[in-house]
């Protein structure tokens, strides 16, 4: 079905894109006026464009100031991760209680080898963009579609939060890459406990950044 509103589409992907990547950093004042000459675009699809994302939580609508992305408080960062670690560690036991690791590894060596060049280059956005299909890849690998929908409803809020933390501290790519090469070797050796070890210090670089 196609975009009843294209150019109000255009302008919510471009100002979600810069909030996710943390171009646009929390407390940051954003004007319609301005998104719209960047665009090329009226005030009327770039308000449209805002509705959107104020209800989405990602920027703060202010009669005075415009609007105001919306920062991560510490306490909404602990939420998504333990979510995110509850829902990635139940999926990784039922890969191992079905026995269908196998059918997922290749999947996420080919990943891990992208990570690394990305990792070596100093690349975050792409770094950020191979870290969510190498976790994606286990929630599906699960084949629990409740696991899906769920991580997928928090995908928004993960993908800020990697990207706040590698700004933060982009020496972390190297890390976060080898804490996803224990993961795969803990899924390779069929140990769900290993792998709920190992994620759970995964989480913490977040947390401790936060």
């Amino acid at each position: 079905m196609s975009d009843p509103n294209p150019a109000a589409g255009r302008a919510y992907t471009h100002v979600k894109t810069r909030i996710l990547s943390g171009d646009l950093a929390g407390g940051t004042l954003v004007s319609e006026v301005q998104v719209g000459m960047e665009l090329g675009l009226s005030r009327t699809p770039v308000h449209e464009a805002f509705l959107r994302l104020d209800a989405e939580r990602l920027l703060t609508l202010s009669s005075r100031k415009g609007a105001v992305i919306t920062p991560i408080s510490p306490r909404e960062a602990r939420n998504v991760l333990e979510m995110r670690e509850a829902v990635e560690a139940t999926a990784a036991r039922r890969m191992v209680e079905d026995g269908s690791t196998d059918k997922t590894l290749p999947a996420l060596a080919s990943v891990l080898e992208r990570q690394r060049v990305h990792a070596a280059e100093g690349d975050v956005d792409r770094f950020v963009a191979a870290d969510e299909e190498f976790h994606s890849l286990v929630i599906d690998g699960s084949g629990n579609d409740i696991a899906a929908q769920f991580y997928a409803q928090l995908r928004d809020r993960q993908q800020r939060l990697r990207h706040l933390l590698l700004r933060l501290r982009p020496g972390d790519l190297a890390g976060a890459c080898g804490d996803h090469e224990h993961l795969a070797d803990a899924l390779a050796k069929s140990d769900a406990d290993e792998y709920a070890r190992v994620l759970h210090a995964h989480m913490a670089r977040y947390e401790g950044a936060l």
